[in-house]
């Protein structure tokens, strides 16, 4: 899979953020993304998860499924978690696994894989900043 951006323009409140933006990057490589506060890397990221609309330019991902759009092929965790400090762990991934639909994989699985197997009852207000974060990643694989 190939995902690039051409000619990419941002435009925020009325105000150019950034123009002219080429990028692409394939399969196994890494975009690191940056720059000062306010030069557009969070909202180059909404960009391509289709939580913002380019002013111009174009986003792709070439080798992706045919009959889903980019951001229906693309996962997006921003600066909040969006978990319910209430619920427990496992409670969160169920929560999204049903809010999200689609196939359901292993929840217990899912919290191996990422290290908080040994959470799954725990409240998520209890887990610090890094497992929370870890949790959040949880909900891409579930």
């Amino acid at each position: 899979m190939q995902l690039s951006g051409r000619g990419v323009v941002c435009v925020r409140g009325g105000r150019e953020v950034f123009s002219g933006l080429d990028f692409e990057a394939v399969a196994g490589e890494a975009v690191a993304v940056v720059g000062r506060n306010g030069s557009g890397k969070t909202s180059l990221l909404r960009l391509i998860a289709g939580l913002l609309i380019p002013a111009g330019g174009t986003i792709a991902l070439a080798g992706g499924d045919a009959e889903l759009t980019l951001p229906e092929q693309c996962h997006y965790l921003g600066h909040r978690d969006a978990l319910k400090p209430a619920l427990s762990v496992a409670e969160n991934l169920s929560f999204w696994a049903d809010f999200l639909g689609g196939e359901r994989s292993d929840t217990a699985k899912s919290l191996a894989i990422v290290g908080l197997d040994h959470a799954t009852h725990l409240p998520a207000a209890f887990l610090s900043a890094g497992q929370r974060r870890r949790l959040s990643l949880a909900r891409l694989l579930t």
